[in-house]
């Protein structure tokens, strides 16, 4: 991912109104970020901690989601899957993000959930070396099959949003 402005960050979400995007709290790391380690920009909203974003590059530009969390937060008495990079190793909790679908639908009240990773960590997540083993001899291979795989499964997200 390249790096990119606020400007860039609030005119790319497809399910918010202009106030929204415009009143949206940007991450305080924005401008220190890791761009090459980043498949998607995603952060929770710190005055907002139920509200979080997913800005995500594509053919077309940057598209942005606004989702929601659960009040109360995950479940403790069971481990989740984030559907995004699917790290099995991660110890991160894993919330249903929620976003209204994008036009129409989404003022009508229609949306669309996943399981993601509480805090968007799934670019990190899924550059993790795992040891080589007989069935994965090259690590660096493994990586970029999770990468590829966040990269696909992020891009489908982002299509049932955009679905009437």
């Amino acid at each position: 991912m390249q790096a990119i402005t606020p400007q860039q960050i609030r005119s790319s979400f497809i399910n918010a109104t202009r106030s929204e995007a415009a009143r949206l709290t940007l991450p305080k790391n924005l401008d220190s970020q890791e761009w090459d380690t980043l498949d998607f920009l995603g952060w929770r909203d710190e005055k907002m901690p139920l509200r979080g974003y997913l800005v995500v590059p594509g053919p077309k530009g940057l598209t942005g989601i606004m989702l929601r969390a659960p009040e109360g937060g995950a479940k403790k008495n069971r481990s989740v899957l984030c559907e995004l990079c699917r790290d099995v190793f991660s110890k991160e909790d894993v919330l249903l993000w929620v976003a209204k679908r994008a036009g129409q639908s989404g003022r009508d009240g229609n949306t669309v959930g996943t399981l993601i990773c509480a805090d968007f960590l799934c670019s990190e997540n899924v550059r993790k070396e795992p040891p080589a083993n007989e069935i994965n001899p090259d690590p660096a291979a493994v990586v970029l099959r999770q990468i590829e795989g966040l990269q696909n499964r992020t891009g489908h997200f982002l299509k049932r949003v955009q679905q009437s």
